[in-house]
């Protein structure tokens, strides 16, 4: 399913300043400042709406087949500072939902790990969680929000403005707003509209406008934006951000467009007096907010297949086919195979052993043994490990094997080490091995 900028994945006006008062509005400077120090918290409420279509491939020398998008999503969270690149959500609603013809994609956010850690690089947002394993799904909920210490200081005058005044919004907004990993040509201003009294607080009202094309994941696309912001001038709190956009995608030798996705962007946000317990001093003593090799692995779970195991982050599942799964390592070469099978065919690990080592050198490899097979965790989920040599021309690496035993059923694991990189990626395939469970009965065929 194509990637979704921020502004088309969550919309819908809540309608809380649409009732503004007619006060005057002054011609006086106002200062639109919100300081995002440590500690500083806030619950926010984001919604998106979107529509439209995309051009999907149908197969070679076959023009592409026009395909309806829809979907919308709304989240609730409480967030807190940690330091201007970090912050610590707590989640407390999460829907999410995309059609792209008759496919469906539902997410949400399991409730033991809903307290999560995002931390800010550049343009990309890395969310983990200090209460256990996320899943992609899970991270992606979280990577296609905005983040909110960097769009708003970015949509704010870095001085006093009087209405009528425009400013262009930083490139850290824009990017959070639009994804564009990289921006050709325009930008987005933002206009102090003018000043008004809501519940006898002062408010000012800024729009946000403009159009930019550049390159995301799903290549050139032009964006086109329009929308209304409230700054509680009082609170020194931007309370609301609602924009709609037009978001074409363009073919990339021609520059036609190849979709259009129209959606609305609606945030609204209100101060938190006191953190929530889970985000408190107390909350989080102890609690690490750094990550590390252990709080930033991914759980993989499919209850079709059948198979639960934890990866690092460093390695990417492939596609299911038939009962085998795929990781691979993404920078460093590596390779697992996960094969799930009925207890009765579940192999013993000498035999695996003989089985792998007659495969190898039926592919003229040179094979040498350097670890025979050991139990290295007994019953009720029983895992025996061994490892070999492979060395095919000048081709060389380290075999990794196991063979895991359950009363449900088993799986028998290989992963392939580049000689250049094993000592790297042996502890990780470890991890992953280690991890792995069945998680349902496993029907023979």
């Amino acid at each position: 399913m194509p990637h979704v900028p921020a502004i088309f994945r969550a919309g819908g006006p809540l309608g809380l300043f649409l009732a503004l008062a007619t006060s005057a509005s002054g011609q006086e400077p106002v200062t639109l400042a919100e300081s995002f120090r440590p500690g500083h918290s806030y619950t926010v409420e984001v919604r998106v709406k979107l529509d439209g279509k995309l051009a999907v491939p149908t197969g070679k020398d076959k023009p592409p087949q026009m395909v309806p998008l829809n979907g919308a999503s709304r989240v609730v969270y409480d967030e807190r500072i940690l330091d201007p690149d970090e912050a610590i959500r707590q989640y407390r609603e999460v829907e999410f939902r995309r059609v792209l013809g008759s496919a469906t994609q539902d997410a949400g956010i399991r409730p033991a790990v809903r307290r999560m850690v995002v931390i800010r690089a550049g343009d990309r947002r890395a969310p983990f969680s200090p209460d256990g394993p996320l899943t992609w799904g899970e991270i992606d909920v979280v990577r296609t929000d905005v983040f909110v210490p960097a769009t708003i200081p970015g949509l704010l005058p870095p001085n006093a403005v009087k209405p009528g005044q425009s400013w262009k919004a930083s490139t850290a907004a824009v990017t959070e707003l639009t994804d564009l990993e990289t921006i050709d040509d325009g930008g987005v201003a933002v206009e102090l509209a003018g000043v008004t009294t809501v519940d006898n607080r002062r408010v000012a009202r800024l729009r946000v406008f403009g159009t930019i094309r550049g390159v995301n994941q799903d290549g050139p696309n032009r964006q086109k934006l329009d929308g209304t912001a409230y700054f509680d001038l009082d609170a020194g709190l931007l309370t609301y951000l609602s924009v709609r956009g037009t978001h074409e995608l363009l073919d990339g030798q021609t520059g036609h467009t190849v979709g259009v996705i129209d959606g609305q962007f609606t945030m609204t946000r209100r101060p938190l007096a006191q953190p929530p317990a889970g985000l408190s001093d107390a909350g989080l003593r102890g609690v690490g907010l750094k990550p590390d090799a252990e709080n930033t692995l991914l759980l993989y779970d499919d209850p079709n297949l059948g198979v639960r195991f934890l990866y690092p982050r460093g390695w990417k599942v492939g596609a299911v086919q038939g009962r085998q799964v795929t990781l691979d390592h993404t920078r460093l070469g590596g390779g697992i195979l996960v094969t799930v099978e009925p207890a009765g065919k579940v192999p013993a690990a000498e035999d695996y052993l003989r089985e792998v080592t007659a495969f190898l050198q039926k592919e003229k490899a040179q094979v040498a043994v350097l670890a025979t097979p050991a139990r290295v965790r007994a019953e009720p989920a029983a895992l025996d490990r061994f490892a070999l040599a492979a060395t095919f021309d000048k081709d060389a690496a380290r075999m990794e094997y196991g063979v895991l035993r359950q009363a449900d059923g088993g799986a028998t694991v290989a992963a392939r080490l580049p000689q250049g990189s094993a000592a790297d990626l042996r502890p990780e395939a470890d991890r992953i091995i280690r991890s792995l469970t069945i998680t349902k009965r496993i029907a023979a065929r």
